[in-house]
């Protein structure tokens, strides 16, 4: 059975909480990720948070000019123009993840949780994936919600859930 990809990745604090809320739908790298469409990709917050706070799903791979992924993502970055050109100064290619169905956990899982779950646990620079079937996947999993609580679509009596994993 092919397991669903799952990663962590490292942000600042306020890029993770603008993905959760839905304003930041891209993820900006100033090289590529080799991470699948349909892939988790899990919120490490940096230091002083030291905890992962939540996760969305992969909707999208992009590497493109700078200009052109600015004009393509810049209202969604969560940045402004002139820090978006700073971060990619100098490079030719820019990459983006598009995310889609932003999940803040429910328990947020501090460092010493993900160490105690895999020893030798240090948070990404870049990214890491991470085994579906691992002690490290485990922890990150007990944060989330796992009732499937329904929405009341307003025009229909169709309901979705709240949270899928995959």
């Amino acid at each position: 059975m092919n397991n669903p990809q799952n990663v962590l990745i490292s942000l600042e604090e306020r890029h993770a909480e603008n993905i959760l809320d839905g304003t930041k739908t891209v993820e900006l790298r100033r090289r590529p990720m080799h991470v699948a469409i349909g892939a988790t990709v899990w919120f490490y917050v940096k230091v002083p948070v030291g905890s992962v706070i939540g996760c969305a799903k992969v909707a999208g791979v992009h590497t493109l000019a700078p200009s052109t992924l600015w004009n393509r993502f810049g209202s969604v970055s969560g940045l402004q123009r002139r820090e978006f050109f700073e971060y990619f100064s100098g490079l030719p290619a820019a990459f983006a993840l598009s995310l889609k169905e932003p999940c803040r956990l429910a328990t947020p899982i501090p460092l010493s949780e993900l160490r105690d779950a895999s020893s030798g646990f240090h948070p990404p620079q870049f990214f890491a994936n991470v085994a579906s079937d691992g002690p490290l996947f485990r922890a990150m999993s007990r944060g989330l919600r796992m009732e499937h609580s329904t929405v009341p679509q307003r025009s229909s009596t169709r309901r979705e859930p709240a949270l899928v994993m995959a």
